[in-house]
C-alpha cells in the first residue's frame, strides 16, 4: 500500500513515534472539550503553524488538507443556517485542527514506528493470557488503511481531472470501493501466507 509518509527530513521526524501518538490524543481530547473560542481559534492557528512549519514535506497532504477545509466550510455554512454560528466555527475549527493533527502524524511517523507502540501498549495484556500481537497489527492496519484510503482518492481524482477537467467527486466512489476490496483481499493473502495459514 502507498503511504502519505515523507522521507524528507522534518523537526518532526526526530520526535518519537510513541510522543507524537501522545500529543495526538490529549490535544485532540482537549479540542473537543473546550469551548472556549479564543482557545479553539488559537490552538487552531498554533496547529496550522506546526503544519507549516514541515515545509516541502507538506505536499503530498495538501490536497486533502483542501479538502477539509471545504468540508469544515459546508459544515460552518449550515450551522450558521440553523442559526447556530458558533457551533458551527467551533466544529469547523475542531475538524480542521484533528485533521492538521493527523496529517502531521502521517507525514513524519513510519508505519513500523506506529505499529512498536501500539505493541508496548497492549503488553500488559499478555500477563493475562491476550494475544496481543493480532490486536496491534489490527489497530496499525486500520490506520494504514485509512491513509491508503485518502491515498487512492487522490490518485483516482487526478486521474479523472486529467481526462475530463473536473473533479470526480461521487464518480469515484465505485473505483475507490473496487480498488479498497482489492488491497484488502492481497493484504489477507500476504498475512495467510506470512502466518502460515
Amino acid at each position: 500500500m502507498r503511504s502519505l509518509y515523507s522521507d524528507r527530513s522534518t523537526w518532526l521526524h526526530a520526535v518519537p513515534a510513541a510522543v507524537k501518538l501522545a500529543a495526538l490524543a490529549g490535544l485532540g481530547t482537549a479540542l473537543w472539550l473546550s469551548d472556549r473560542p479564543i482557545w479553539l481559534i488559537g490552538a487552531t492557528l498554533a496547529i496550522g503553524c506546526a503544519f507549516l512549519s514541515l515545509g516541502p514535506s507538506t505536499r503530498p497532504a495538501w490536497r486533502l488538507v483542501g479538502a477539509v477545509m471545504v468540508a469544515a466550510g459546508l459544515v460552518a455554512a449550515f450551522h450558521a443556517w440553523m442559526g447556530q454560528a458558533w457551533l458551527g466555527i467551533a466544529s469547523a475549527l475542531r475538524l480542521l485542527s484533528a485533521s492538521l493533527l493527523g496529517a502531521m502524524l502521517t507525514l513524519t511517523t513510519r508505519f513500523d514506528a506506529l505499529l512498536a507502540v501500539f505493541e508496548a501498549l497492549l503488553w500488559p495484556l499478555r500477563r493475562l493470557g491476550i494475544r496481543t500481537q493480532g490486536l496491534s497489527l489490527g489497530l496499525g492496519l486500520m490506520l494504514r488503511f485509512t491513509e491508503h484510503f485518502f491515498v487512492q482518492w487522490r490518485r483516482l481524482d487526478d486521474a479523472h481531472r486529467a481526462r475530463t477537467g473536473k473533479a470526480g467527486g461521487w464518480r469515484l466512489l465505485a473505483p475507490l470501493t473496487i480498488r479498497m476490496l482489492a488491497t484488502a483481499s492481497r493484504v489477507a493473502d500476504a498475512l495467510a501466507a506470512r502466518l502460515g495459514r
